[in-house]
């Protein structure tokens, strides 16, 4: 994003170097030891307010050190400035071994009168000196956990054009512009072959969230590979699914997408981590349907896969009514309550969405005979009618 006029005007160096000669400060510290003020001549300035105690500044540390040191190979002439918030000069010290940009020296009642000019009430706190940047209140944290360096350079202007860019890709879903990275156009294969994201044209397209760790995952998993692998024996290749994984490292992505039919988007870059934010992927198994027009079906494709499984393709809205109206045409044409021969209780029409036949043994869903007094299910077409005659 180098290059581009966001036209944030930033706080001349200069006036930093006051503010902290101000304060008495004389010198910053890098990993290395001291460094003159004039080390912050020219260059974009950002203050980092943070603490080695508070796991959440600890946890941002990576998005931080990621930004920082893209943004310098962009050429982007910044610098941030760590102020601590920690009680012992230990703890900063240890802290500030994960961080490769500049620090203020401990000094709590420095930091204090510093913290108290920005009006930090809250870390990890990142402050750019520039107009328009987004405030402590407008969760500059977490845009930039969201967009990483392209956040730059932290004014409201780029963060509203970054909202737009997302809902762009939902609502007008681009499959190699989705799916594919800078310098990457393909996917891979459970045994690491690529394949070209511009294969995937004119299909219909399941994103599907989950990660190798998660019970639920797990199970919904072998409903989805049941479900892909009969639509591709019937339907051949008009349908096809890429693992977007929350797995928590590599060793575990590798397991779990060897074990899946289908393609994954590489665990090593961003693309994941954006997918799930241009979705508003809140928990796992997700499943995003997109269709073959790139346009998005559904972001609940999980329901229609659980209630309906193959037969709920091409995952259209005319497609899931059309499957709800012969249900309930089916249910109108069973009797409200039965009695078997196989069971001594009534036994009551009811609808489950999952259940096994106590007669078959067999699975069913949706249409039961159930009792009110036992745990007994019967599927209808394991009834045996009592002759009453």
């Amino acid at each position: 994003m180098a290059g581009l006029n966001f036209e944030a005007t930033y706080t001349d160096s200069h006036d930093i170097q006051k503010i902290f000669a101000d304060e008495g400060v004389e010198f910053l510290l890098s990993c290395e030891g001291k460094v003159p003020m004039s080390e912050c001549n020219g260059k974009i300035i950002c203050l980092f307010f943070s603490a080695n105690w508070c796991r959440p500044c600890r946890a941002f540390i990576p998005h931080l050190v990621e930004l920082y040191e893209t943004l310098r190979k962009r050429g982007i002439n910044l610098e941030i400035i760590f102020i601590s918030f920690d009680r012992d000069e230990d703890g900063f010290k240890e802290h500030f071994k994960s961080m490769p940009w500049l620090a203020v020296p401990f000094d709590v009642n420095l930091h204090r009168r510093l913290i108290d000019r920005y009006r930090v009430d809250r870390i990890p706190s990142f402050v750019p000196l520039c107009s328009d940047g987004i405030t402590v209140e407008e969760d500059l944290i977490g845009c930039i956990e969201d967009y990483g360096a392209d956040a730059f350079p932290f004014t409201r202007k780029r963060h509203e054009e970054l909202k737009a860019i997302d809902r762009r890709k939902r609502e007008e879903a681009n499959l190699e512009e989705l799916l594919g990275h800078e310098g990457r156009n393909s996917l891979i294969t459970g045994d690491d072959r690529k394949v070209p994201i511009s294969e995937l044209a004119g299909k219909t397209i399941g994103l599907y969230f989950c990660a190798y760790w998660s019970p639920p995952c797990c199970a919904f998993t072998v409903q989805l590979t049941d479900v892909y692998n009969n639509l591709k024996a019937a339907n051949g290749d008009c349908f096809e699914i890429v693992l977007i994984s929350t797995d928590r490292d590599l060793k575990e992505f590798n397991v779990n997408k060897s074990s899946m039919p289908w393609l994954a988007v590489p665990y090593e870059d961003r693309t994941r981590h954006d997918l799930r934010r241009i979705f508003d992927i809140k928990g796992i198994p997700a499943l995003v349907l997109i269709g073959p027009d790139g346009k998005v079906i559904s972001v609940n494709g999980k329901f229609m896969v659980s209630s309906y499984g193959a037969e709920a393709f091409p995952f259209t809205e005319l497609r899931i009514k059309d499957l709800e109206a012969a249900l309930r045409k089916e249910g109108e044409a069973l009797p409200q309550q039965v009695e078997d021969l196989k069971h001594e209780h009534v036994l009551k029409l009811d609808m489950a969405k999952a259940y096994v036949c106590d007669s078959c043994k067999k699975q069913g869903k949706f249409w039961t005979f159930s009792c009110d007094v036992c745990d007994y299910d019967l599927h209808p077409s394991c009834l045996e009618k009592v002759n009453k005659d």
